[in-house]
């Protein structure tokens, strides 16, 4: 009888020591249970054939249903009756079965109601200690809105773009329409347009150009802002926490400077633009100019013949400018010569592929163009001439070719590809309303040199 009191006496002490021990237990699962039950994002468990074992509130509120008892009794495919694509759960579980974890794996689903939202999924494979897998768990968030804002701008982007592309495409027609005009010795007419469209973009341009700098210094001021609030109040009430969550805040925060700079660019990009419409439009009257600002401008406007496109490479252009005063001259005239020149050498040189150079493999010949000016003065300035010397390093024409090339009408181009105007022209504005000379010097193999002088 002692033996069996003594025996039940250290039983009961044993229990006692027990409770604090299964208290503290209870305690903790309280707590994350508390946890589980107040978490912002989709918690979940599910079995490896496609079954929930348990959710907590956050997940049912995302998927659309009133609890977790009816979304554990509704869905018992996960795979077929969840997402859209089914073949989605196959990747998510394939990953899973590699690596053990899965990161940022977003796929859309179907809620209750039939509305197909964006989640975004972080789980891993739970294992026992032999290694056997258990179950998955994992987060879920909601990244519908996110997505949208994401596909807002690209199709924002791919809009831009087109019209970006159909404002190129309509530059290239004037650039066309100009160079008809010109060849058919509508200087007059064709500078009027010009300098028509450069003043009426030039305003907004100008506007855009001015107050970008400010517009950048506002953001800069306004995200500094909002930064000191996150830093003084890192815990902002949920609704605003909610919010910066809904548009993506650190996103944005990096985004937007880089897409001001963006659009600062291409503001730029058009004053030059405008710029150089304004310098070549000129007049039909004589003029003093600066002939390297006419050469430039010419450069502007022809630069999207010179970039590299496809396999074709990029055109180098150097230039090597003396000192020049200012020559006076139809403006107008001289610039469509410069335009000529160059494009006649954009031409010789447009299918020319970096090659070995004189059969060395290891040099290799760039498709190039030099403009170089110079001040020929034989002491008395009324006989001062401007030289203006455009090289390229093309083909070359041979003497018989050299020889007509400023005879109207004719070309060594393609049917539909050139008038035979463009040289011939040049020649009459350069020789007859100038009194300058207009030579070509050229070999073979070894590119082709235009020689343009004009009195001061």
């Amino acid at each position: 009888m002692a033996k069996q009191t003594r025996q039940l006496q250290a039983l009961n002490e044993e229990l006692a020591d027990q409770i604090p021990e299964r208290q503290d237990m209870e305690l903790a699962l309280k707590k994350y249970r508390s946890m589980f039950e107040g978490a912002v994002e989709g918690i979940f468990q599910t079995t490896p054939d496609g079954h929930f074992i348990d959710c907590n509130p956050a997940l049912v509120k995302i998927y659309g249903y009133a609890s977790p008892a009816e979304l554990l009794e509704t869905l018992t495919d996960i795979g077929q009756q969840l997402y859209v694509n089914p073949n989605r759960r196959r990747d998510f579980i394939e990953k899973l079965r590699s690596h053990d974890s899965v990161t940022d794996f977003e796929s859309q689903v179907y809620r209750k109601d039939g509305q197909i939202i964006w989640i975004c999924e972080n789980a891993r494979a739970v294992r026992d200690q032999e290694g056997k897998l258990l179950y998955y768990e994992g987060f879920v968030t909601d990244i519908t809105q996110r997505k949208v804002t994401e596909e807002s701008l690209r199709r924002s982007q791919a809009k831009y773009k087109a019209q970006a592309e159909q404002l190129e495409e309509t530059l290239n027609q004037l650039r066309q329409t100009q160079q008809q005009l010109i060849e058919k010795e509508h200087l007059s007419t064709l500078g009027k347009l010009l300098a028509g469209v450069a003043h009426e973009i030039n305003n907004p341009v100008n506007f855009l150009c001015n107050n970008f700098p400010h517009a950048q210094q506002y953001t800069t001021d306004l995200l500094k802002l909002l930064q000191l609030y996150h830093k003084y109040n890192p815990q902002p009430a949920p609704e605003i926490q909610q919010e910066a969550e809904e548009i993506d805040l650190d996103f944005l925060l990096k985004d937007f400077p880089k897409t001001l700079s963006s659009m600062q660019m291409g503001a730029e990009r058009l004053r030059q633009l405008v710029y150089s419409l304004k310098t070549l439009s000129g007049g039909n009257e004589e003029q003093s100019i600066d002939i390297h600002q006419g050469l430039d401008s010419t450069l502007v406007m022809l630069y999207y013949r010179l970039k590299s496109k496809g396999n074709k490479p990029e055109i180098k252009v150097f230039k090597d400018y003396s000192k020049l005063p200012l020559v006076t001259c139809y403006s107008c005239g001289l610039n469509q010569v410069f335009m000529n020149v160059l494009c006649n050498a954009i031409d010789a040189l447009k299918d020319m592929r970096s090659q070995p150079a004189n059969g060395d493999s290891e040099q290799t010949i760039t498709p190039s163009i030099w403009i170089r000016t110079e001040l020929i003065d034989n002491g008395k300035y009324s006989g001062a001439r401007a030289v203006i010397r455009i090289k390229d390093n093309g083909p070359g024409i041979n003497d018989e070719l050299k020889q007509r090339i400023f005879e109207p009408f004719f070309t060594t181009k393609p049917p539909g590809k050139g008038t035979g105007l463009g040289l011939s022209i040049s020649h009459q504005i350069i020789v007859e309303k100038h009194g300058g000379t207009f030579t070509c010097n050229s070999t073979p193999g070894q590119g082709t040199e235009f020689v343009i002088k004009i009195p001061i």
